[in-house]
């Protein structure tokens, strides 16, 4: 056996005892887990150190290394987190519905975990720690195959939480790392089909159309973040330029971070000027159509064709001057990727419309993008944010990381 095939014969078994550990003993890891990352936390920044110091060295972009930077804040958020996630309900063992049937059998659906889950991401550390509580607390034993970027943050963490494990009575292999961080250990995880359950990529476009394009493991498909903020010909602009500020600035490098601006061309001449007064003061670059040129002049770069579809992943900003409504939806629907899309407007007509006939897995009216998350959305951490339309939709909680059973009561029924 390979060495991969190894700790998915691990998992395998170790998801076994999982799935019928009950809420108590995996809330107990789950704050053992907490509790260890706080003491250990100067060993997991020392790593990340070492990642953060290979990263600049490798020439990583300012984003990536946010990305990837550790500090004692983050750390707080990670364990906040892993400590929320033990507060939410145990989805596991849920009966979601109960019928008996005219022969006198008693059906039921019991949600139960998925078993074990495969995640491929990149270079964000605090994904180790998130996914691996997700998974915990919904029964389920986790793979995961980081970026070699965040490699030793990642080595760290794992060490951290399957120690945690240990200590609290449930098996270590609960949690696992690939220790390859080449492609072929990504190829060699994308055709785990005998260890696996199911696989999610978690990253940029590149990583996720591998993945999706690939895999013979069942993917639960993360998705591109190309989130547009239309500035509606009926908002109120101060707000619109504070919103648009912080869903393209408070984090440009997360995927919910608003990568195109459109504005109403009656508003356009007043508006734009607001935004950008904001927007310069992060150094942001405009990618821009000619009427976004004709007015803000110089500060903006031409946009290309390629400028609508691209993630960037940081300081930049797509604008573009639309029509209308007809023309802002369309547009949207062409160029977005069904991740999160936002409305300003006064306009409760508008809003209503936008709500209807936008098809994204969160649609905002007068607020950030940068709210689609498990955090904010009340599901403690998530596991990324799905754009697919089958089993899971938007930010992937725990009830996302079940499976359903029929159990089934008789009396002596035969057929």
């Amino acid at each position: 056996m390979t060495q991969l095939e190894t700790q998915g014969l691990a998992a395998k078994n170790a998801a076994r005892v999982l799935s019928v550990a009950g809420t108590a003993r995996k809330n107990q890891a789950l704050e053992a887990i907490a509790s260890a990352i706080l003491t250990r936390q100067e060993e997991i920044l020392s790593a990340n150190a070492a990642d953060l110091e290979a990263g600049k060295a490798a020439g990583l972009r300012p984003a990536l290394l946010d990305r990837l930077a550790l500090d004692q804040g983050r750390i707080a958020g990670i364990v906040e987190g892993v400590r929320q996630v033990a507060a939410l309900p145990d989805p596991i063992g849920e009966v979601t519905k109960m019928s008996t049937r005219p022969n006198g059998l008693v059906i039921g659906k019991r949600r139960v975990p998925l078993g074990v889950i495969g995640i491929i991401y990149e270079a964000r550390p605090n994904v180790t720690v998130d996914a691996a509580a997700l998974c915990l607390k919904s029964g389920n034993a986790v793979i995961l195959r980081g970026g070699k970027e965040a490699f030793r943050s990642n080595q760290a963490f794992v060490s951290v939480m399957r120690d945690a494990l240990e200590e609290s009575g449930l098996p270590r292999d609960c949690v696992a790392l690939v220790m390859d961080t080449s492609r072929e250990s990504a190829n060699e995880l994308m055709g785990l089909t005998e260890y696996l359950d199911v696989l999610i990529p978690r990253g940029g476009a590149g990583l996720i159309r591998s993945v999706v394009e690939n895999a013979k493991v069942p993917v639960i498909e993360t998705g591109v973040g190309i989130c547009h903020v239309y500035v509606h010909e009926g908002a109120d602009l101060d707000m619109a330029a504070r919103i648009i500020h912080n869903a393209k600035t408070s984090r440009p490098s997360v995927c919910n971070a608003a990568e195109c601006l459109l504005v109403d061309r009656g508003i356009a001449r007043d508006f734009l000027p607001m935004a950008w007064q904001l927007l310069q003061t992060k150094n942001v670059e405009l990618r821009g159509c000619p009427e976004t040129q004709a007015i803000l002049g110089d500060v903006v770069k031409p946009a290309s064709e390629t400028d609508w579809d691209t993630e960037f992943g940081d300081y930049i900003l797509a604008v573009k001057v639309v029509g209308g409504f007809e023309e802002a939806t369309d547009f949207i629907a062409q160029h977005g990727s069904g991740h999160s899309e936002a409305i300003v407007t006064n306009d409760y007509t508008a809003a209503q419309r936008f709500l209807d006939v936008v098809d994204a897995a969160a649609v905002y009216v007068n607020a950030s993008t940068r709210f689609t998350d498990g955090f904010e959305f009340g599901l403690g951490a998530e596991i990324g944010i799905s754009t697919q339309k089958m089993h899971a939709r938007g930010p992937m909680g725990l009830e996302e990381l079940t499976s359903s059973k029929f159990i089934v009561y008789g009396t002596g029924q035969i057929r």
